[in-house]
């Protein structure tokens, strides 16, 4: 079932995690060897003009995502897909007339913690539910930071329009007694432990996105974080199951994910969850991203039946040549000639009868290679081993060929989506060529009623 009113486009492990190395071993809370972690990168909206509570809002504001869904300049507008249709954000500059200037401190606490605007109901697609554990000094920063944005004196673009009764937004306060707070505090946890759940229930709602929905449409608190869907997208689990989550993954792995987006031959952020890396997580001190993945290795692990199918390392491909990884012009000539015998194939036949690996050197190789290592310098994806491709389900990998994706950060190119442009046959045969060729499976039965069943659950 999907979300009625989930979800901020924020925290989503995207379609990608996959397997891990084994746990870094700690001791007293998470330690790291030396050298080990990703450089993190500093935050753009810092000002020595501001006052120190502002630029610690600054930090608030990249901990909980804000800009994921009220754009970077906060002016909003930006649709969040729920079953009933669009909802969209607003404007939170400092505008009189348009954004949050007439707010005080004590409106804007309850706007967080109870989604209640001073003349209306706020609707759960901003993760109030979540927000409600934020701490008095946290959301006292985040209101001095907002004071010092620049004004954006403009409505959105697009505003919220539900049809009725789903329009009357008092409807929200009987949802808020039974969904608010949407987790409770454990108790037994590491000081350090402690920061990663607030971090992670709270600031950053990773829950909003990766728990399923009960049936009022709140986080179903039983299968907290085992993965839910997501418009086009499915957060998948990230409990520490071994099989369906993130169990192998060490605590250095989840660090490096959130600081980048990526891990080699494992994980790419597309989706949702490059929008959290790139307005959120990369911005993120070594120490809270540390505590995060502490927390998330303590959780409960949930199994769920979208088990990851073991990688065969030996069936993975290796790279054409040392330097074809990087340099994907030098692959010119050679898809130039494939694509020339595709032609000349087809034509012979007098049928497009392409193989499924002729589809993909066609529409697939000149941006993710013809030996799938793509050109990761120029923010490519390479796509060998990646989990996204080796789960039972292949409905995650489906969705990306025929919708596209988005890559974690504005650099990245964009890969477009294939469903308008190929058959449902012809996806399935991508997608199972991807799946036996690069994800090292032993083989593949994607079909075309499986795409067609994809594409209709997600359009």
């Amino acid at each position: 079932m999907k979300p009625l009113f989930a979800v901020m486009p924020a925290l989503s492990f995207s379609v990608v995690i996959g397997f891990g190395a084994s746990t870094v071993a700690m001791a007293a809370g998470v330690s790291f060897q030396e050298n080990t972690l990703p450089s993190s990168t500093s935050l753009p909206n810092i000002s020595p003009t501001n006052s120190a509570l502002a630029n610690r809002g600054a930090y608030v504001a990249r901990t909980a995502d804000c800009m994921a869904c009220h754009r970077d300049d906060y002016s909003g507008g930006v649709p969040i897909e729920t079953p009933i249709g669009n909802i969209y954000s607003t404007n939170i500059t400092p505008s009189t007339r348009y954004g949050i200037g007439n707010y005080t401190e004590a409106y804007f606490k309850k706007a967080l913690r109870k989604g209640r605007a001073p003349n209306h109901q706020l609707y759960p697609t901003m993760p109030y539910p979540s927000y409600h554990g934020m701490t008095d000094e946290d959301i006292s920063a985040l209101f001095a930071y907002f004071q010092t944005v620049a004004i954006v004196d403009k409505p959105p673009e697009k505003t919220t329009h539900l049809p009725f009764p789903l329009n009357i937004r008092s409807l929200m306060l009987a949802w808020n007694v039974i969904n608010v707070p949407s987790t409770e505090n454990r108790s037994g946890l590491t000081e350090t432990q402690q920061r990663g759940e607030y971090l992670v229930n709270n600031l950053e709602h990773c829950g909003t996105c990766h728990t399923p929905r009960n049936l009022t449409q709140g986080l179903d608190k039983d299968r907290y974080l085992s993965g839910a869907p997501l418009g086009k997208w499915f957060a998948p689990n990230i409990t520490p199951d071994n099989d369906t989550g993130i169990g192998l993954w060490s605590e250095m792995d989840i660090v490096t994910y959130l600081r980048t987006g990526t891990l080699n031959k494992r994980a790419y952020a597309g989706g949702p969850m490059a929008e959290a890396v790139a307005h959120s997580t990369r911005y993120l001190t070594d120490e809270d991203l540390i505590a995060m993945a502490d927390y998330l290795k303590v959780v409960p692990a949930i199994k769920t039946d979208d088990y990851l199918i073991p990688v065969n390392v030996s069936r993975l491909p290796q790279p054409v040549s040392n330097s074809i990884t990087y340099d994907l012009l030098e692959q010119k000539d050679y898809l130039a000639h494939a694509k020339t015998n595709i032609a000349n194939s087809s034509n012979n036949s007098g049928l497009n009868s392409n193989s499924p690996k002729d589809l993909y050197l066609i529409h697939c190789a000149s941006c993710h290679g013809v030996d799938g290592y793509a050109q990761p310098d120029a923010r490519y994806a390479s796509i060998v081993g990646l989990s996204s491709i080796r789960r039972v389900k292949p409905d995650a990998l489906i969705g990306v060929i025929a919708f596209g994706a988005k890559g974690a950060f504005n650099t990245a190119p964009k890969m477009p989506g294939f469903s308008k442009d190929l058959s449902p046959r012809q996806i399935a045969s991508i997608t199972n060529h991807v799946r036996v060729t690069f994800g090292g499976l032993p083989s593949s039965d994607v079909s075309a009623a499986d795409v067609t069943r994809v594409i209709k659950e997600k359009s």
